[in-house]
């Protein structure tokens, strides 16, 4: 037939050899007349591997490009088995350049999983809050071991980290306090900057960020691994709501453990500018309590320890979301791990901004 061409292939046909290149045989074809069908003639192939394989499957997608039937009926049986497999599977895209969308349909896209996201996380906090009822209800199952147990690691537990980083927190405020007020011959006033500040922003701000990385991140790697092992599926499957056996527990955890770890990072940060203030200043001990005393309010107290309470249920449920969003591999429950801890950290550094609004208004 006029209209059919027969690729001759011969020798060694190895891909460590110097193969021929596909394009040449488009260039010869293009020389002679139309071809509407391709065949192959490999009876004289001594040896083939792969190399032949990857010639066959350029040579055939160029064909389909240009509309030409192949057969493959030429090629050895194994290369035939091989091409079936490779063109089988889809080739993957990781690595190479694609062509990149429109800007604005970059922007729909990023809003509307946004947006989807934003519906979830309020789903999960609505579940959240009906779990609080149905345990106010006296109908939340969960064990009593498992808050027992995310107490103890969320509290005793955490007190070494928070020490530290509470003492240094109110090392390093009064040393910048100290600093700029002696200027004015206002040492004394450190007292009052460390404490103010401890009290009402930082000792809860402190204590939120490192239970996001610490707390929060663990139980979305906890819930995360339960999830890669089926088994918030088949507590599902048991009729355990996951939000009540799991995510309650992990939320009342830190509700009671925040609020009592603020107050302790309060007076490990106030202790950290006394020593700043005693041993810098030359200010007496009971000089620098009394300050610290009479600068402190119960209104900042409480505000501190109400914020606290507040980040605890973001640590908590930010964490246990990220951790039942998780994919079922190892890289997902990282992913979810490092997921927690971030939004975790912004979510606390919004709320406090939305506190310190509404605290100016109401002239606290």
């Amino acid at each position: 037939m006029p209209d059919v061409a027969r690729i001759e292939l011969a020798g060694v046909w190895r891909k460590e050899d110097r193969l021929a290149d596909p394009d040449d045989v488009w260039r010869q074809l293009q020389a002679g007349p139309p071809v509407h069908r391709l065949t192959f003639d490999t009876s004289r192939v001594a040896e083939w591997d792969s190399g032949l394989v990857t010639f066959a499957i350029k040579v055939l997608e160029e064909g389909n490009a240009r509309g030409i039937e192949t057969d493959r009926t030429g090629l050895p049986d194994g290369a035939q088995r091989l091409l079936r497999l490779a063109l089988a599977v889809p080739e993957r895209q990781t690595g190479r350049a694609r062509e990149r969308p429109p800007w604005l349909v970059r922007i729909g896209a990023r809003t509307t999983a946004a947006w989807a996201q934003t519906v979830l996380a309020l789903a999960f906090l609505g579940d959240g809050i009906f779990a609080v009822g149905a345990l106010m209800r006296g109908r939340a199952r969960f064990r009593l071991i498992d808050l027992l147990t995310v107490i103890q690691e969320c509290g005793p537990r955490a007190l070494g980290i928070v020490s530290l980083i509470s003492f240094l927190i109110g090392l390093i405020l009064g040393f910048v306090g100290a600093v700029q007020l002696q200027q004015f011959g206002a040492s004394i006033f450190v007292a009052n900057l460390v404490a103010v500040a401890m009290t009402r922003e930082i000792g809860c701000i402190m204590t939120a960020i490192v239970m996001a990385g610490r707390t929060g991140a663990a139980f979305a790697a906890q819930l995360g691994t339960m999830t890669t092992n089926q088994e918030i599926d088949a507590l599902s499957t048991m009729g355990i709501a996951p939000m009540e056996f799991l995510v309650l527990p992990r939320m009342l955890a830190l509700i009671l453990m925040m609020p009592l770890l603020t107050i302790y990072a309060d007076l490990v940060g106030i202790l950290g500018g006394a020593v700043v203030g005693v041993g810098m200043l030359g200010l007496g001990p009971t000089e620098y309590f009394e300050q610290t005393r009479g600068a402190v309010s119960l209104a900042d107290f409480f505000i501190g320890v109400s914020k606290s309470a507040v980040f605890g249920v973001v640590v908590a449920l930010v964490g246990c979301l990220r951790g039942m969003q998780s994919g079922r591999s190892a890289e997902a429950v990282g992913l979810a791990a490092t997921s927690a801890v971030v939004t975790s950290i912004v979510l606390i550094i919004v709320i406090d901004g939305i506190f310190a609004v509404i605290l100016n208004v109401l002239h606290l």
